[in-house]
């Protein structure tokens, strides 16, 4: 019992930032705001310049994503789940919400912009 007690205090104490109250501190650099998981989590927008329904990816153009240490690019992105892909085609300005899992960029939210 107490193993499983160290356990979890072990997984939930690089969350502590995030319960405190958003971005943390490390070395007196900005991470990026994190999810209840510890995922790291951004929202941006961008382009829509593709999308590949039979793969679940979506290709996006967009600006730098600073919190993510991302420069301006294209570039293909999966998505959560495949009705994010619903009502959404090449040329769109769209915002959306990207999640690092396992250092790779998840799309898990995306509107179209009027």
């Amino acid at each position: 019992m107490k193993s499983r007690l160290l356990f979890l205090a072990l997984l939930a104490a690089p969350l502590a930032p995030a319960w405190a109250g958003g971005k943390a501190m490390h070395d007196g650099m900005s991470m990026p705001a994190t999810d209840v998981h510890g995922m790291a989590v951004a929202t941006a927008e961008g382009v829509v310049r593709k999308v590949d329904r039979e793969a679940g990816k979506v290709t996006l153009r967009h600006g730098a994503i600073e919190s993510l240490n991302m420069p301006p690019m294209t570039m293909v992105y999966r998505v959560s789940r495949p009705a994010l892909m619903d009502g959404i085609k090449a040329g769109d300005r769209v915002r959306f919400e990207l999640e690092t899992r396992d250092g790779m960029s998840v799309l898990t939210r995306i509107e179209r912009l009027p």
